[in-house]
């Protein structure tokens, strides 16, 4: 299998998904490989549903948290679909492209609407995916199309108002089995000099109130309506609490982080215990904004 699979593109055999995903947990998988283009993806995902073989998308691995155990399945990467291409305001752009390189790029040549995302470790396609945000904005404001494979591996254009866009998720999220495979963004033209001001006075905040320099995947919690997640993590005495290699961290109560050989069960049993410290004290149910993969999905 693994020599087929080298047909699509380059793989690397029974990787590490501590390799693969900012919190550094995770089994092997069988395989990861990182399709040459659009075409070489279709075929790849022909071969593995024709063959009864699992498999998982991913981009930067920076919203994952994987199993201890193995994923019986392969890894497919969407590095290599990193085109780009710039007309005015209009951008359309691969699904594997950097997020964080792209808002940098589109703000200096001033372009304004993504510099919200300077500071979020993910690719373009995952950031669609789950409708990343920041300071108030997030995908769904700036995104016009976005090109993907259905389950039935057929390639349709989806409308911004198709994507249905809500608060941390979207129509590829919540139906499983669809992959982005190219955004079309519209900003508006801005100035430069101001663009990257606003950037750096940003990311000086971020240095300063968040863990950066440990392995985490950014915040646990999505905002409730009316308070911050980590408000409510520290109200409940959570700030600070480690369990096995899995920290709350005592700059920002709404991260996680991976303390030193951190397993999944210690993440997850302190999110446990934290949602329901929570719902106990407050009666308000905190959402988890990362994504579990369990060993049990298959994508066929």
């Amino acid at each position: 299998m693994k020599e087929e699979l080298k047909k699509y593109g380059t793989v690397i055999e029974n990787p590490c998904m501590k390799d693969f995903t900012t919190y550094k947990i995770g089994g092997h998988a069988i395989a990861c490989v990182s399709p040459k283009d659009e075409e070489n993806l279709l075929s790849l995902l022909q071969y593995l549903k024709m063959n009864k073989i699992a498999y998982k998308i991913i981009g930067n691995g920076s919203n994952l948290l994987f199993c201890d155990e193995d994923y019986n399945g392969v890894i497919i990467k969407l590095e290599e679909l990193n085109n780009l291409s710039i007309n005015e305001n209009i951008i359309k752009v691969g699904a594997g492209y950097s997020l964080m390189r792209l808002a940098l790029k589109l703000s200096r040549s001033g372009l304004t609407g993504l510099e919200f995302a300077a500071g979020i470790p993910g690719t373009i396609g995952g950031s669609v995916y789950m409708n990343a945000g920041a300071y108030g904005s997030d995908m769904g404001y700036i995104t016009r199309e976005v090109k993907v494979i259905t389950p039935e591996l057929k390639i349709e254009t989806f409308s911004n108002k198709e994507m249905d866009f809500h608060y941390r998720t979207s129509f590829l999220k919540e139906n499983k089995g669809y992959i982005c495979i190219e955004i079309t963004l519209c900003l508006k033209k801005g100035n430069p000099k101001e663009i990257m001001e606003l950037i750096g006075d940003r990311k000086k905040r971020r240095v300063e109130s968040q863990p950066l320099s440990y392995p985490s995947a950014g915040s646990v919690f999505r905002n409730p309506p009316s308070i911050s997640a980590w408000k409510l993590v520290e109200a409940v005495g959570y700030k600070g609490k480690q369990i096995g290699g899995a920290l709350v961290s005592p700059m920002h109560a709404n991260f996680i982080v991976n303390n030193g050989n951190a397993t999944r069960k210690d993440v997850e049993t302190l999110i446990t215990e934290i949602k329901e410290k929570v719902y106990e004290k407050y009666n308000i149910e905190l959402q988890v904004e990362q994504e579990f993969v369990e060993n049990s999905d298959r994508e066929f």
